[in-house]
């Protein structure tokens, strides 16, 4: 059997074995599509099934999560925690809460984790969790009860060298800050390495909210750099106005692009001053509002589009810093059109495999999520080592080691691209740099 026929077969057994699992079955051929000139070269990661080994869990927790309302009304939910692979270091990754979290939407960002956490060169493995639980209109105390009844029953498959779950869309500092009460409680353990993305004061990481935001703005520099061009005077649009678009435009602007359009569920608003991120924090963070106030309060300079997508305004640069399958190949075709030269990817597969075809085509520069947006996990990597030394990092410190370890993604990346011979396929690069690591680990550690 060929190389190509070997994969085939095993997307198609991956298909028929996780069925109704559309995330997951994109994101393992997002990786798959990459692979074959990689297996050609390491015949030995196909004797020891290594693919086929990688693509399954190495553990999927599924449990139901009863809690009551301020009303006195019993609500249940269903939580979900799969430990995906461990052989670089103990699971990491984060904790979603949002009516779309199923089986399949969990395996999908587990999967992707892997590489991610991979290509950080920090030692973490892969692993993703999350409810259907949406916090959206719910009281403090709601959540509260909500997140100390998930943490009783997940608190018995984590721990600082089992398993590190972290927030993700819908899991914040609050939510972060009930769920590490409730494992302290249960446990007698005051054990701060357990859970990253905690508050400052009860032994959190400073960058760490600003992370993945900082940490795409800086890999999509790095990939303009490489290029001969820079940020500096470029129109930008951010998807999003959560905490990774938020803290995304505060660094493009920082360094010297313009970010004039972000979004969230309801439209887009534009603003042709340049957004202005303390307000758009305000008013999404503070008094968790909806983008059309940011245009209220910004007067005239800012108009909103309901309903409308952020791609149809003419860019530069564009950060897809929402959700999954956003950019699909009509926001593809608009981009191109404007003239885009880059998109990197802040959230987490939020390009559908067409739209990234486009884009590769049309010779976009594309920096895949699982390199471009790493920064966030990395300085919850960074935040379990200051744990574990019970030591507490500047925010300058904290933020130069960000810096570092986003260029050296992108060298991995760029690098790994031209030695497969696809100098600037930065999708390319990252799958195989992340995938030959934790391969590499695999192979040491025998068949478990």
């Amino acid at each position: 059997m060929t190389v190509a026929e070997s994969l085939q077969a095993l997307r198609e057994k991956i298909e028929s074995r996780n069925p109704a699992e559309p995330e997951f079955q994109q994101a393992v051929n997002l990786v798959l599509d990459n692979l074959g000139p990689v297996v050609t070269r390491h015949p030995e990661y196909a004797d020891a099934k290594l693919l086929e080994r990688i693509c399954e869990p190495e553990r999927q927790i599924i449990f139901r999560v009863p809690w009551v309302d301020d009303a006195g009304e019993v609500h249940i939910n269903r939580g979900f925690r799969v430990e995906f692979n461990s052989a670089l270091g103990p699971y990491k990754g984060g904790l979603r809460f949002h009516p779309s979290v199923g089986l399949g939407v969990v395996k999908f960002l587990g999967f992707e984790q892997i590489f991610k956490n991979s290509l950080t060169g920090l030692p973490i493995g892969g692993g993703k969790g999350g409810s259907d639980f949406d916090p959206k209109g719910k009281s403090d105390a709601e959540i509260m009860f909500f997140c100390q009844s998930f943490m009783t029953e997940l608190y018995r498959h984590i721990g600082e060298y089992t398993d590190v779950p972290a927030g993700d869309i819908g899991v914040g500092t609050r939510e972060i800050g009930f769920l590490f009460g409730q494992y302290k409680r249960i446990t007698n353990r005051y054990e701060s390495g357990a859970l990253t993305g905690k508050g400052l004061v009860w032994g959190g990481a400073r960058v760490r909210t600003e992370a993945t935001g900082y940490g795409t703005a800086y890999f999509v520099e790095e990939m303009l750099a490489a290029n001969g061009s820079g940020l500096d005077g470029r129109q930008v649009i951010v998807s999003g106005s959560g905490n990774v678009a938020i803290y995304a435009i505060k660094k493009v602007q920082a360094l010297g692009g313009r970010v004039v359009a972000c979004s969230d569920s309801s439209g887009y608003v534009f603003d042709r001053a340049g957004i202005d991120v303390e307000l758009l924090r305000q008013v999404k963070e503070v008094e968790r509002g909806g983008i059309a106030v940011y245009a209220e309060r910004r007067g005239a300079v800012a108009s909103y589009a309901p309903g409308k997508p952020v791609w149809e305004v003419p860019c530069e640069v564009a950060l897809p810093c929402a959700t999954q399958n956003e950019l699909d190949t009509s926001a593809a075709k608009q981009l191109i059109e404007s003239g885009v030269i880059a998109v990197a990817e802040g959230a987490n597969m939020p390009c559908t495999p067409e739209a990234v075809r486009l884009l590769r085509d049309a010779g976009v520069l594309f920096g895949p999520g699982k390199a471009a947006n790493a920064g966030g996990v990395a300085t919850s990597a960074l935040e379990m080592q200051q744990n574990a030394s019970r030591d507490s990092w500047t925010f300058e410190y904290s933020e130069q080691r960000l810096r570092e370890i986003m260029r050296d993604i992108h060298a991995s990346c760029f690098e790994t691209a031209g030695k497969y011979g696809r100098p600037g396929d930065y999708a390319l690069g990252a799958n195989v740099a992340g995938f030959c690591r934790v391969a590499d680990a695999m192979l040491a550690l025998g068949v478990i």
